[in-house]
């Protein structure tokens, strides 16, 4: 039977972390806390709990679908919040708020009950499984975050902390998912060791999509700079592009319109619900045309526009050379092809 690489002593693992390092190109450091990310999912959806539960976000396009390949350190989760509500208020049978005015009521009530559940089921859960598996870890709750402050033997940039944060949400239902297996980076070129392996639910690529397609619509809407992080976002969808799920996902108007009309109970970004822009003239100080002018307003009128033209609501100006404007370079296309 393969040892197993979390019980090697430090000085093993971190010989056997740059072999594979050496076989696959990756950095030691990214290749260990790897293996950390892996071993949290396993010990989160090994659980009872692990059945309300969906793996979402850019971990997920890398660990369970392979479609980017951008090292993504933290696990975002959503609890299926027909789970944490069942006893706070009634909802639709697709697990939405009856209306406005309950969707805030919902938000008040997991603003109270996640951290809480975070903090009393959550960390425990990982506590046992750390001390099962022989492991050395702080894990510490910081409202609906959770961080497993882990040991380690590889040395990086300072980065990737040597610490894996899981992120919770709970004003929704995860859905569509699916089961997915994952694997540690590390252990197709160690097949000698037996690294942590987990099975989670994962949040569909095609909903990840529309997750991502209408958040970076509203981020050009802003015109505002969030930070280098959030170019992932882009980068993510020109990768799902890449792999068919975009066309997928825009094939499928029933999952388009779930997702507007989670989003329209819940998110209230004010230029998300802003008059429809002429598509006739350039965007002011950028060289790339609106195509708002399609007569919709807010989430659901996003994503509709979305349906018809298949991007965020910004394509080049076919006549422009380069996507850089007054703002610097910023994609808003996630197939970079001009249209008229």
């Amino acid at each position: 039977m393969p040892e197993a690489f979390l019980r090697l002593p430090p000085g093993e693992q971190r010989e056997a972390l740059e072999v594979a390092s050496d076989r696959s190109g990756r950095p030691t450091h990214l290749l260990e806390k790897d293996v950390w990310v892996v071993w949290a999912l396993g010990a989160v959806f090994d659980t009872p709990f692990g059945n309300h539960l969906a793996f979402k976000g850019g971990t997920s396009l890398s660990k369970a679908y392979r479609v980017i390949q951008r090292f993504s350190e933290d696990i975002d989760l959503t609890l299926d919040v027909r789970y944490l509500l069942a006893d706070h208020g009634t909802m639709t049978p697709d697990g939405l708020p009856p209306n406005k005015t309950q969707a805030a009521k919902w938000t008040k009530k997991v603003r109270a009950l996640l951290p809480e559940w975070v903090a009393d089921t959550l960390v425990p859960t990982l506590e046992q499984a750390a001390e099962r598996d022989g492991l050395t870890a702080t894990i510490r709750a910081d409202g609906e975050k959770v961080y497993i402050d882990h040991d380690h033997v590889a040395v990086g940039t300072g980065y990737a902390s040597p610490s894996v944060m899981l992120e919770l949400g709970a004003r929704a239902t995860g859905e569509p998912v699916e089961v997915k297996p994952i694997a540690c980076d590390a252990a197709e070129n160690l097949k000698e060791l037996a690294f942590p392996t987990a099975s989670p639910r994962v949040m569909r690529a095609e909903r990840t999509f529309w997750e991502k397609a209408t958040a970076a619509h509203v981020y050009c809407l802003q015109e505002k700079l969030r930070g280098d992080r959030f170019s992932r976002h882009w980068h993510d969808l020109a990768r799902l592009a890449e792999a068919g799920i975009a066309a997928s996902a825009v094939a499928d108007h029933d999952l388009a319109l779930a997702v507007a009309d989670h989003k329209s109970l819940f998110f209230a970004e004010k230029d998300a619900t802003k008059a429809p822009i002429d598509y006739r003239r350039p965007y002011p100080g950028r060289s790339a045309w609106c195509r708002l002018g399609l007569g919709f307003r807010g989430w659901k009128g996003t994503t509709r526009a979305w349906l018809q033209t298949g991007s965020c609501g910004e394509t080049r100006n076919p006549s422009a050379s380069s996507w850089t404007g007054a703002r610097g370079s910023r994609p808003c296309s996630i197939t970079g092809k001009g249209r008229s």
